[in-house]
């Protein structure tokens, strides 16, 4: 028996002995009860938003599995793609372990034609940047400003070309 259900058992009882509600004491009878009953209903209240907090919770934490997941994906696949080795970082003072973004590798080669190498006229960090991306308008991971960069036309035309 719930606790809506004992109130109202209660209530029952009490109308039942057909007490005087008229009198000092049953007056505060019948207010205990009634108090009794809207208490019960409020905790039933309570109870069910609780239990659809729990459902909306559950749900919540199945989704941040699927991102997680998905996110697992992602950072495998920047992982494969990363072409910076370890070795090649040893001697470098700034560079203690390829993160396994070449976006944002500090001193990288980029001997790949697909990335441009550019020091950030902010931060002077030297970063690489994917040659598809607008020359003009880059943002630098290191520190987040953004810098536009001047390409020699000679250098713009040989990178249209490979493309």
């Amino acid at each position: 028996m719930n606790l809506t259900e004992k109130a109202a058992y209660i209530k029952g009882l009490a109308d039942g002995l057909e007490f005087d509600k008229e009198t000092k004491e049953g007056k505060i009878i019948a207010a205990l009860l009634d108090l009794a009953q809207e208490m019960a209903n409020e905790i039933a209240g309570i109870h069910q938003d609780i239990d659809e907090i729990d459902e909306d919770l559950n749900y919540l934490n199945e989704y941040v599995e699927e991102l997680d997941d998905d996110l697992q994906d992602v950072e495998d696949y920047l992982d494969e793609e990363c072409e910076c080795d370890d070795e090649d970082w040893e001697d470098d003072e700034e560079w203690e372990e390829c993160d396994g973004d070449c976006m944002s590798c500090d001193g990288c080669d980029c001997e790949d034609d697909d990335y441009c190498e550019i020091v950030c006229p902010s931060c002077g960090e030297t970063v690489c940047f994917d040659s598809e991306l607008d020359p003009e308008n880059l943002l630098c991971p290191a520190c987040g400003e953004k810098f536009g960069c001047i390409i020699e036309e000679d250098d713009y035309k040989a990178i249209s070309e490979e493309e």
